[in-house]
């Protein structure tokens, strides 16, 4: 990894570049790269975005931090996923993306960001909506438009305020390929403050420690072995087969469709055959083939 590896830092800021260099050259081992990290101080604008949509990127992990509304484009975005291996994650100020989005002094960057087809639905569809719908629908429109862009896994890990009342930032991860999408979700996931039936909340929240009893309401595996027989009625597939197809847009992680179909499997609802040799039971292999009964 050291023979291969290149780092690229950007901010706009002069003083945090340059102390971002002294502390990279502190680093034990950075002389072991192949390849020096390059710090560069300068605004991302649409200068930029262009240059990622017409160079073609060896297989990168970007992680693009705007400030404010100013930086972040979807152009940008779609610049630096255009190519194979490459994913990344963005910082959405969901607090000012929320109140900016009927500001008419910030059109221009809402526009950039939803695009103005869908920047200007959200603008007839939010007035009157709860907190939580109006998150929904915000989120719902993103991901509708990086989606359009080639962005076809999109997953948000959310940041709540210290009371757990409100949404104050999402980190949001997107990939073109499902394998990045099942490793990113397994990192939001060690990282959730709370899991309901071992289901992660994909987000952190300080207050969810000391109010525990919100989180335990929805049964949220009860939801996910209803869903299964639902999708699945009649079909037969496999473990990876059935997480690839059913989790994407969802919280649950690869274990809690394991632990799903074992219950659905004890209750009879459920037929699990090896195409191999004798199978240990409540395991479920690529060899092995889960058969749902038809629906009524």
């Amino acid at each position: 990894m050291s023979q291969m590896l290149t780092a690229y830092f950007n901010d706009a800021d002069g003083d945090k570049t340059s102390t971002l260099q002294t502390e990279i050259e502190k680093l034990p081992g950075i002389e072991k790269l192949k390849y020096k990290p390059v710090v560069t101080c300068g605004e991302v604008d649409d200068d930029a975005a262009t240059y990622f949509n017409e160079t073609r990127l060896v297989p990168s992990f970007s992680f693009v931090d705007p400030f404010g509304y100013k930086g972040l484009s979807l152009r940008i975005v779609k610049g630096v996923i255009k190519d194979w291996g490459c994913d990344c994650v963005f910082f959405f100020n969901y607090n000012r993306i929320n109140a900016g989005i009927n500001n008419p002094g910030v059109k221009k960057h809402m526009d950039a960001l939803f695009g103005e087809e869908r920047a200007d639905a959200l603008r007839a569809r939010l007035p009157g909506l709860t907190p939580e719908l109006r998150e929904a629908a915000i989120l719902e429109e993103l991901a509708n438009e990086i989606r359009s862009l080639g962005g076809q896994y999109v997953l948000p890990f959310t940041f709540r305020n210290s009371e757990g009342t409100r949404t104050s930032h999402k980190l949001i991860f997107v990939s073109k390929h499902f394998k990045g999408y099942e490793i990113m979700k397994d990192i939001m996931a060690a990282e959730s403050s709370t899991l309901d039936e071992g289901v992660p909340s994909l987000a952190y929240s300080p207050a969810d420690a000391s109010m525990p009893l919100l989180f335990s309401l929805t049964q949220p595996m009860s939801m996910l072995k209803q869903m299964l027989l639902e999708d699945f009625a009649g079909q037969t597939l496999s473990l990876t087969e059935i997480y690839e197809r059913h989790s994407v847009s969802k919280p649950y992680v690869k274990k809690n469709y394991r632990e799903a179909l074992r219950a659905l499997e004890d209750s009879g609802n459920v037929l699990a055959c090896s195409t191999k040799d004798r199978r240990r039971k409540g395991t479920y292999p690529d060899h092995v083939k889960i058969k749902f009964k038809d629906g009524d």
